[in-house]
């Protein structure tokens, strides 16, 4: 077997020593099926010395009729349908024709990808489906990674430029660096900056991959900089956000969860039911019901703990499982609501609702949070009310008296109350009506701190699904794995 890159020995590469390095290696051997923005990946092969040692085929299906004469018909052609399509034929095609003449010493590969770039009639940002399947070594079981991507350059030729750079650094590290994934996703912007791409999706399956956990690749995109937002559901899978926010309602709810307690469900549920009677809503179905953590959220000094996260995530997963609900889990670096609006906005100009406590409405009208800004507090809540976002809003009691404090006695700047009260009969700002007084007195925090200290009071503070799984997994450094509620 041939020596491997690894991190200590990898050399740094622009993209046409990437494909002079693979063309001069014997030992692989690929496809390349491209459709729209032309055939940029394959360009740099044949560009760089001894093509001829690399490429197999190279194939541009451009026409729709012929795509499908190929590949199978397909609702939409820039989509991770196609490309998985185009995956399984062309590598098909390898293995049938060629391992019988040199399948024994050579590595096949399938590079494909299905883009739109910006042009004449598309104004709107590029975007894509690019993926390879590969053998790690002579006859091994194929292994994929696929991603989606985002192209933001101004012109077409530039975006065409881009989407090429990313498909050369994806095959590259997908022959030499598939034994660590971190490293494959640290290359996929080499030679690229955040501003021209994002890697709004990655999915690792197959021989070589079997101990990736993808929900770690997502919020790995996230803390790289490769995309400012990842979702994928609560059994694991990444999903690209289009696939489930396109042209749907929304309701999200930020939060560390950690733990999920009563308190954080019963805001949420209470929100979707006040939300779903929103008539504006009437035909366009459930909900895309979100839990949002951002990598705020998720740090803990600076430092953001895998396994903290994933215990996190199995945790919701376990709320939504014993609900029946197909809840979705969001990480992101949006640490300022009106650009996780905005984020939300490219996919849908449905109602969207955010639950919230009420200290998190409170902070929304701090000042001080809003000094990047040219047009100061009002310029983010002109962003973030645009399409009919509104805020639904659970009561919190007075540390200091104990009180009631909901959205209509709720103390703001003086200077803004004029605003506040605009928001609230525009109905921006709403009051949840159904909410649980016994559950405003416990935060997140409190629970954590008794889960860890053994105090098996903590139990009836959560959902029991997220109490079962806390003490059979022994999660958030529980000591009581096993126990019963003491309270029950």
């Amino acid at each position: 077997m041939e020596p491997e890159h690894t991190d200590a020995t990898h050399r740094v590469m622009d993209t046409q020593q990437k494909a002079q390095e693979i063309n001069l290696d014997n030992g692989k051997y690929g496809t390349f099926a491209e459709i729209g923005a032309g055939q940029e990946v394959a360009r740099w092969f044949f560009r760089a010395t001894g093509a001829s040692g690399t490429i197999a085929k190279s194939i541009s299906a451009y026409d729709m009729q012929v795509s499908d004469a190929i590949y199978g018909p397909t609702e939409r052609y820039v989509s991770q349908q196609r490309l998985n399509h185009m995956l399984d034929h062309e590598f098909g095609l390898m293995q049938e024709r060629l391992t019988k003449k040199r399948g024994s010493n050579t590595r096949f590969f399938s590079y494909a990808n299905t883009v739109a770039a910006r042009g004449f009639k598309r104004k709107e940002d590029g975007q894509g489906w690019m993926g390879i399947r590969f053998q790690t070594d002579p006859n091994s079981p194929p292994s994929d990674i696929v991603l989606h991507v985002r192209l933001m350059d101004p012109t077409n030729l530039q975006e065409q430029e881009a989407a090429g750079i990313v498909g050369v650094n994806l095959i590259h590290a997908a022959l030499y660096h598939h034994h660590n994934p971190d490293q494959i996703i640290a290359s996929l912007m080499d030679g690229l900056s955040p501003d021209r791409v994002e890697i709004g999706m990655i999915r690792f399956s197959g021989h070589a991959f079997q101990e990736v956990d993808n929900r770690i690749m997502s919020l790995q995109l996230v803390e790289r900089g490769l995309t400012q937002a990842a979702i994928f559901d609560v059994n694991g899978g990444v999903i690209h956000a289009a696939d489930v926010l396109y042209r749907k309602p929304i309701i999200v709810e930020r939060g560390s969860f950690r733990p999920v307690t009563r308190t954080t469900l019963h805001m949420l549920q209470s929100a979707l039911k006040q939300f779903s009677t929103d008539p504006k809503l009437s035909g366009l179905g459930h909900p895309v019901v979100l839990f949002e953590m951002t990598l705020k959220n998720l740090s803990d000094g600076g430092v953001i703990d895998h396994k903290d996260f994933l215990e996190r995530v199995d945790m919701l997963g376990a709320v939504g499982a014993g609900l029946g609900e197909d809840y979705h889990v969001m990480v992101s670096n949006y640490a300022e609501f009106h650009r996780l609006a905005g984020y939300l906005f490219r996919y849908t100009k449905y109602p969207i609702g955010v639950a919230m406590g009420m200290p998190t409405l409170r902070e929304l009208f701090e000042e001080k949070y809003y000094s990047d800004l040219e047009g100061g507090i009002l310029e983010s809540f002109g962003r973030l009310f645009k399409n009919d976002l509104r805020l639904y809003v659970y009561p919190q009691l007075d540390p200091a008296n104990g009180h009631l404090v909901t959205v209509s006695n709720c103390p703001v700047p003086r200077h803004l109350t004029h605003l506040y009260t605009y928001l609230l009969q525009k109905e921006s700002i709403c009051g949840l009506n159904d909410f649980n007084e016994s559950f405003l007195a416990w935060h997140s925090r409190d629970v954590l701190a008794r889960i860890r200290a053994g105090d098996p009071t903590w139990e009836n503070l959560v959902p029991p699904q997220v109490a079962d799984i806390i003490k059979q997994r022994a999660l958030l450094g529980c000591k009581a794995a096993g126990l019963t509620s003491a309270l029950n």
